[in-house]
C-alpha cells in the first residue's frame, strides 16, 4: 500500500515537473521584444531626440494595445547618446549586449557611421530614421544596417529643380561641421556649379556652436544673394535668430535641409517666414494612411501634429513591425533577411527596401514656410517621386546576397 502511494506520488511529481517545464518554455517564448534607442536626449540635438522618443513611444503603445507583434509585447530602452559618435557607440553596444538588439533613433550621421560596422559583431540590427549621410548606404554600407529616411542625395535631387528656377547666382553655405553637414554642402555645391552658379562662401560650424556672428559677417561680406543652410536642432535656432538680428535673413534668399522643420518653425515664428527647404515628411500630406496616423497622434499628443522627424521615425517602426511579422522572429539576422527587398505599407504608401543598399524607396518634397490654417508651417510645393528622388545604388556598396 505504502509502495503504491510512493509510486503515485513520484508520478505526480514528474507530471508537475513536466507541466512546469512546458509553462517555463511558454514564458520564455512570450518574452518581450526589446528595442534599443540610443538618441540625443541632451546636447544640441536634444529636441530631435525627444521627437524620436515620442514617435517610438507612440508606435510601441499602438502595437501593444493591439496585442503586440507575433504574440509578444514591445519594450523600449532609451539611452542618451548626447549626439556624440563615441558615446553613441558605447550606448548602442550596451543596449545590444543587454538584449535590446534592434537599434534605431540616432540623430547625427557620425553616430550612425560609428555603430554601423559594429552591429553584426553585436548580433544586432540598426534602422536609420534620421541619419542622412550617403555613406551609410554607400561605400560603408553593412548587411544589418537599413535606412528608411531620405539620404542627402535625395535631398539634393529635391532642391535642384528649385535652384534651377532661381535668379540668385551667388550662394553661401552654412552647415554643421559633421558628416551630414559636409555631405549636404558638397551636394549643394555640385548642383550650384552644374547650373552655372557660384559658391562664394562656405562655412562649417561645430555642433553646439553658440556664436554664429563670424560666419554671418563672412556671408554678408561675400556678396551672396542666396544661402543654403544645413543645421538642425539648437544650432538651427541659434543661427536663424542671430542671422535675423544681424540683418542676413530675410535680405538673402534662404533655403535649407532640417532647417524648416515643424519644431524649428514653431520656435522661430516670423523669422522663418519665406524660408524654403526640404520637407521629408509633413502631417499635411494627402493619403488615408497619413490622415489616420495624424488623427491618432493628435489624440495622443493634444495640440500637436507629428513633425517630419516624428513621421520618419514612425515609418521606421512600421517597417520594423512588418519585418518581424514576416520573419516570425525578433532575431536580428531573421529581421534583416525579411527587410531586404521587401515592400512595406507605410503612412506614405507602399515602399520597397532596396536589396542592393538597404535604402527604402520613397518620394521627397520641397516647400516654403508660409501660413496655413492661421499658422506658420512648412508647406509642400513640389513632390519628387522616388524614381527621381533617389539615385541608383552606389556600386561601392557590397552587401552579400
Amino acid at each position: 500500500m505504502i509502495n503504491n502511494l510512493l509510486c503515485h506520488k513520484s508520478k505526480l511529481l514528474r507530471l508537475i515537473s513536466f507541466v512546469f517545464i512546458l509553462i517555463s518554455g511558454s514564458i520564455s517564448y512570450a518574452e518581450d521584444i526589446k528595442i534599443g534607442v540610443p538618441t540625443s536626449l541632451s546636447g544640441p540635438w536634444a529636441d530631435l531626440g525627444n521627437q524620436v522618443k515620442r514617435a517610438v513611444t507612440f508606435a510601441v503603445n499602438e502595437i501593444n494595445e493591439k496585442g503586440g507583434v507575433i504574440g509578444r509585447k514591445l519594450v523600449v530602452d532609451f539611452q542618451d547618446s548626447e549626439g556624440k559618435p563615441d558615446i553613441a557607440r558605447k550606448q548602442a553596444e550596451k543596449l545590444a549586449l543587454s538584449g535590446s538588439k534592434i537599434l534605431l533613433g540616432l540623430i547625427a550621421s557620425g553616430e550612425g557611421l560609428a555603430i554601423a560596422p559594429m552591429v553584426e559583431r553585436w548580433d544586432a540590427l540598426y534602422i536609420s530614421t534620421i541619419n542622412k549621410t550617403d555613406k551609410l548606404t554607400g561605400d560603408t554600407c553593412q548587411a544589418r544596417v537599413f535606412r528608411v529616411n531620405r539620404p542627402d542625395a535625395a535631398d539634393a535631387a529635391a532642391v535642384r529643380p528649385w535652384l534651377a528656377s532661381r535668379k540668385e547666382d551667388k550662394w553661401a553655405i552654412m552647415a554643421n561641421d559633421i558628416a551630414w553637414g559636409r555631405n549636404s554642402g558638397t551636394s549643394f555645391t555640385k548642383a550650384t556649379v552644374d547650373l552655372g552658379k557660384k559658391i562664394v562662401s562656405e562655412n562649417y560650424a561645430p555642433a553646439g556652436a553658440n556664436d554664429f556672428a563670424p560666419y554671418i559677417q563672412k556671408i554678408k561680406d561675400s556678396g551672396a544673394n542666396g544661402l543654403w543652410v544645413a543645421l538642425a536642432g539648437r544650432d538651427a535656432l541659434n543661427f536663424a535668430q542671430q542671422a535675423k538680428q544681424f540683418g542676413l535673413i530675410p535680405t538673402v534668399t534662404t533655403a535649407g535641409v532640417s532647417f524648416v522643420t515643424d519644431n524649428t518653425v514653431d520656435t522661430l515664428g516670423e523669422i522663418s517666414r519665406g524660408i524654403y527647404g526640404i520637407v521629408n515628411y509633413s502631417s499635411s500630406l494627402d493619403g488615408a494612411e497619413n490622415k489616420t496616423f495624424v488623427d491618432a497622434w493628435r489624440k495622443t499628443y493634444p495640440g500637436t501634429e507629428p513633425t517630419n522627424f516624428e513621421g520618419e521615425t514612425y515609418i521606421g517602426m512600421q517597417v520594423l513591425i512588418q519585418a518581424i511579422n514576416i520573419a516570425k522572429s525578433d532575431k536580428p539576422v531573421d529581421i534583416a533577411k525579411a527587410l531586404s527587398g521587401a515592400t512595406f505599407n507605410t503612412i506614405l504608401g507602399k515602399q520597397t527596401m532596396r536589396k542592393e543598399d538597404h535604402q527604402l524607396e520613397a518620394p521627397n518634397y520641397f516647400g516654403i514656410v508660409t501660413d496655413k490654417g492661421g499658422k506658420l508651417r512648412p508647406i509642400i510645393q513640389t513632390v519628387i517621386p522616388s524614381s527621381e528622388a533617389l539615385p541608383a545604388p552606389d556600386p561601392a556598396c557590397k552587401i552579400p546576397a
